[in-house]
């Protein structure tokens, strides 16, 4: 978990986290990021464990709640290969002004790498009961709505409320109701 001021003291419930990107900027505005976002977690299913209950991705952070053997273990899996595997699709694609940013932005420490794609940390909260997590869920899908982005949770294509109004998503998810 690196540096982060949050513990996970219960490694295996269900936590709401965040993961943002470094300064906020706008990385999940293409589909191949996104897809990669997506490729992570399939895999974090199947090696991991990795148990997705909802998540929503924006086009500079993502909210979701997951459980796994090691919540802590496994987000820092999947925030590794996607950090690598973004910041390959930018220089390939040349996105010179991103990777300026990135590079920028990098924290001092960070000396063996020249460029950071996400914020240190992705704040784990644990789900203490069913109450909270529905009130988590509902959170996490009406953040594109709250942003304006969409008028209905479900229009919007990165998020797991198409699912639980029982419409195929993007990745399997540990739907509660």
């Amino acid at each position: 978990m690196g540096r982060s001021r949050y513990k996970i003291y219960e490694p295996t419930y269900p936590h709401f986290i965040t993961c943002t990107i470094l300064h906020w900027i706008p990385i999940f505005t293409r589909t191949e990021t996104t897809n990669i976002i997506f490729d992570s977690l399939k895999f974090l299913q199947k090696e991991d464990n990795l148990k997705i209950y909802a998540y929503v991705i924006l086009e500079n952070h993502l909210h979701m709640i997951v459980s796994s053997d090691d919540v802590s273990k496994t987000i820092k899996k999947f925030k590794s290969f996607t950090s690598k595997e973004i910041l390959k699709y930018l220089q390939i694609k040349n996105v010179k002004t991103i990777l300026e940013q990135l590079a920028f932005y990098k924290k001092a420490h960070k000396t063996q790498t020249t460029y950071q794609l996400w914020q240190e940390g992705f704040q784990p909260k644990l789900i203490k009961d069913e109450r909270m997590m529905i009130e988590t869920i509902n959170y996490i899908h009406q953040n594109p709505v709250e942003r304006g982005y969409v008028d209905v949770a479900k229009h919007w294509r990165y998020s797991s409320a198409r699912d639980y109004e029982d419409i195929k998503g993007l990745i399997e998810i540990e739907r509660l109701f």
